[in-house]
């Protein structure tokens, strides 16, 4: 009964250039293409600049373009990733909104270069802006290629283990924006929340109830069950919840780009039984 991303090939959450993704987003749009994704929506991280061209670039591939963003949540000290998904790009609280928590990663990353500056590693700044795309947007997935370009790390999913970590050099903590904030952003302009990976927060049994308990209270729709950072059982698990809690499960491979993605773009397993998706009332998905 129940559509699965297998069958569908669809991917609701990736990066372009215009956060930490490699691939511009019309390139990913096309790889996209190539890999028989039939809907897709870019996620970037706290900016929506790719969505237009992405748009565009879908409709030229007969891709169902939903328009995303990934959204940064400080929540009990932590660090939360909600994606945002058929949102309303100019719905003004949601660009204000984006356009603050922008402003934050900048003094965030002079933050963090202070920090690896204390253990002698010099430039990171500058370094790491060099990985940055054609816009401002800068996060610690930057900072990495730039450790791994200068030998402190084999590749970027290494430098996480020793670097840019709580407890390691390169550490800066940070305030993002509220999870009602966020969730309020999403559902005023349209759209429907998700939260990210839940598989990579650590979360123990009450936190997560916790999590789960404000989310829907807030207004949330969905969990992203399917997701590259996630075991088969935890895959389960996550769908369980979502179904004891009426909430909708979501799918996307997190894609940032060739060789530094534990999956490919549309390369997603199915659903377990009984989850209802994020976007089984969506009218253009029959």
């Amino acid at each position: 009964m129940h559509h699965t991303c297998f069958m569908l090939n669809i991917d609701l959450h990736c990066h372009s250039t215009i956060s930490d993704g490699l691939l511009t987003p019309i390139q990913l749009v096309e790889r996209a293409a190539l890999r028989g994704v039939t809907t897709m929506a870019l996620t970037d991280h706290d900016d929506i600049a790719g969505l237009a061209e992405a748009r565009n670039a879908a409709e030229a591939k007969s891709i169902t373009f939903i328009n995303g963003v990934e959204i940064s949540v400080s929540w009990r000290g932590r660090t939360l990733h909600i994606v945002g998904l058929n949102i309303d790009p100019e719905y003004p609280p949601l660009v204000e909104g984006l356009a603050n928590i922008r402003a934050g990663r900048s003094q965030r990353a002079e933050n963090i270069a202070a920090e690896l500056a204390k253990i002698g590693i010099q430039g990171s700044l500058e370094g790491a802006y060099a990985h940055v795309g054609e816009r401002r947007l800068i996060g610690r997935t930057h900072f990495a290629r730039f450790l791994v370009e200068q030998g402190y790390a084999k590749d970027v999913k290494s430098v996480f283990k020793k670097y840019l970590v709580k407890g390691k050099p390169g550490y800066a903590s940070h305030e993002w924006a509220t999870l009602s904030d966020t969730v309020g952003w999403i559902r005023g302009s349209g759209g429907r929340a998700v939260i990210a990976h839940p598989g990579r927060y650590g979360l123990g049994k009450n936190i997560w109830n916790d999590l789960l308990q404000e989310f829907y209270a807030f207004g949330g729709s969905a969990i992203e069950v399917i997701t590259s950072s996630h075991t088969p059982d935890q895959v389960q698990h996550f769908a369980r919840h979502a179904h004891a809690m009426n909430l909708m499960t979501s799918c996307g491979s997190d894609f940032h780009g060739p060789g530094e993605s534990f999956f490919d773009l549309g390369q997603l397993p199915e659903f377990p039984a009984g989850c209802t998706p994020v976007w089984h009332d969506w009218n253009h998905q029959g």
